[in-house]
């Protein structure tokens, strides 16, 4: 009798907690989507920016300076989290996050601009590592699959309505409207994380690893700034490209020396002794590289060669997106029924294989049915891989890691979108500048000496058989990029099949358990409770 007293008394009490786990989910849904968003609808406003504060030369560093802080700041957010407590650092990152974004709205010229663009880069970067370490707090593995995948949608979402949301923002309210569309959705977003969600507090004996820290964010620095001008604004032999390749490797060893040493550092190597987490690593990397070289392309291929509109580039790719979408949240609740995830990695490397090919394939006769079905192929494979990477990486790691496992994770995929951008539009560019060569001559050459991408309105003004032979040079373009992007992709299906599938935690009762190094380690489903 008491027995049922006391399940009586508790149901109120989970249904009240469920409850609040779903209004912090909805907070951190909104936080990812202002991380993810932002970029697209500023791009969209770009032309407008510049017609308004100039500075058409320092155009690419509005981009740049975003993501620049972005990557850079990512791993320092995760480990202050794992430190000083995942709240503190996930709701600062928010309304630093908002401060730029309103800032940015009221820059008068385009130096203040990029650097309030930086500012919001730097709130970024705690947004996106806030919500997958705090949904690991919240949410044990078992459970985390098919909430990770909202996030996936999320990504979708973002990714499929920033140019249209941009677009209609910038025509209608204005280009500053593009930033002060934050402040609102981030509002809400803090009063629901501050009111509701109550994780442990933390507060770390040790130091921050400052050392450590300035070391990594020189090297990624470094790294994002070689893809970001290689190619572009200096060759890729040129003294500038090597020095900051020198420099970002030389940054790199010292860290790599700074933090075997550090009381605590702020990536701990000795997570990436587990086999899961560096292949997952890994496996991100590679989906970050194909991924963002995918959306650069396609667009292109169907704007330049099958004649779609500019406007709705959003919906171009709206194919592999949704089949990203729809099967990343298939993935997340298989996986939370079944406890099983190894066979989606494999899964997913031998889609992003084949989708990869069949984009390779196409050519100038290439109709937009065909094209939306490889790259539903492309999207499904990216669906399988996209959060199962990230819920395998903090099922690796110990629950005091697990800011870093996350911010780690996230890095390697922006890295790796980073560099494929880079290789693939290397590739691209010197493929389309042989091809036109081969074709046009002389003024086919010329045509394309500075830039190998040509804008809608350009390629209408060119004479027949230039617009022809420039057709067939970015369909042999794509060929080369997308050919490489597979090449690459099969690392994902070979390190797929050296996954250990481990059991997921919080599938049994929970239980305390001892690190390595006799630290405490809490289960996933008692840390959920302080929700």
């Amino acid at each position: 009798m008491s027995e049922v007293k006391e399940k009586a008394a508790g149901a109120p009490e989970e249904g009240g907690r469920q409850r609040s786990v779903r209004v912090v989910l909805m907070a951190l849904m909104i936080a990812m989507l202002l991380a993810m968003l932002d970029n697209m609808i500023v791009n969209t406003a770009m032309p407008t920016i510049v017609g308004e504060l100039g500075g058409l030369e320092h155009l690419s560093w509005v981009v740049t300076a975003y993501t620049l802080a972005t990557a850079a700041s990512t791993p320092i957010w995760g480990k202050l989290g794992d430190m000083y407590g995942r709240k503190g650092s996930f709701l600062t990152s928010i309304v630093i996050f908002l401060l730029g974004s309103g800032l940015s709205g009221m820059a008068q010229d385009m130096g203040q601009l990029i650097g309030f663009r930086a500012l919001q880069g730097l709130g970024a970067g705690g947004l996106m590592v806030g919500v997958m370490a705090i949904i690991g707090d919240l949410v044990p593995p078992r459970e985390r699959g098919k909430y990770q995948g909202m996030m996936s949608g999320v990504m979708a979402l973002a990714m499929i309505g920033g140019p249209l949301v941009g677009g209609t923002i910038t025509d209608n309210l204005g280009w500053r409207w593009a930033f002060y569309i934050n402040l609102p959705l981030g509002v809400i977003a803090l009063i629901a994380i501050t009111t509701v969600l109550h994780l442990p507090k933390k507060r770390a004996e040790g130091r921050i690893d400052y050392l450590g820290a300035g070391l990594l964010t020189v090297s990624i620095t470094s790294l994002v700034l070689v893809t970001t001008w290689g190619g572009s604004q200096y060759a890729w032999d040129s003294a500038v490209i090597m020095e900051l390749i020198g420099l970002g490797v030389a940054a790199l060893v010292g860290f790599l020396f700074v933090e075997k040493k550090a009381a605590e550092p702020v990536v701990p190597l000795h997570i990436f002794r587990s086999r899961n987490f560096s292949l997952m690593s890994g496996i991100g990397f590679v989906t970050g590289f194909v991924m963002f070289g995918a959306t650069l392309f396609l667009p292109l291929f169907q704007q330049t060669v099958q004649g779609a509109s500019a406007t709705n580039s959003g919906l171009l790719l709206l194919p592999m997106l949704l089949a990203m979408m729809c099967v990343s949240l298939i993935a997340g609740r298989v996986t939370t029924s079944t406890g099983r995830y190894k066979v989606f990695p494999i899964v997913g490397g031998v889609l992003v294989v084949t989708g990869l090919f069949l984009l390779s394939q196409m050519g100038t006769d290439t109709s937009r049915l065909t094209s939306g079905f490889y790259m539903a192929v492309l999207g499904a494979g990216m669906g399988c891989l996209m959060q199962i990477t990230m819920l395998v990486a903090q099922n690796s790691v110990e629950m005091k890691d697990m800011g870093v496992a996350s911010s780690s994770t996230t890095l390697f995929r922006t890295l790796g979108s980073s560099f494929g951008v880079a290789v693939m539009g290397a590739l691209f560019n010197h493929r389309v500048q042989d091809e036109m060569g081969r074709r046009a001559g002389a003024a086919g050459k010329g045509l394309t000496d500075q830039s190998a991408q040509l804008d809608p309105t350009g390629l209408a003004k060119l004479p027949a058989a230039l617009r022809d032979a420039y057709e067939h040079a970015v369909a042999a373009g794509t060929h080369s990029a997308f050919l490489l992007g597979a090449v690459i992709g099969v690392a994902v299906l070979v390190a797929a099949f050296f996954v250990k599938e481990t059991p997921l935690r919080g599938s049994e009762p929970p239980k305390p358990t001892e690190s390595t190094d006799g630290d405490s380690v809490r289960d996933d489903a008692a840390v959920a409770e302080a929700v």
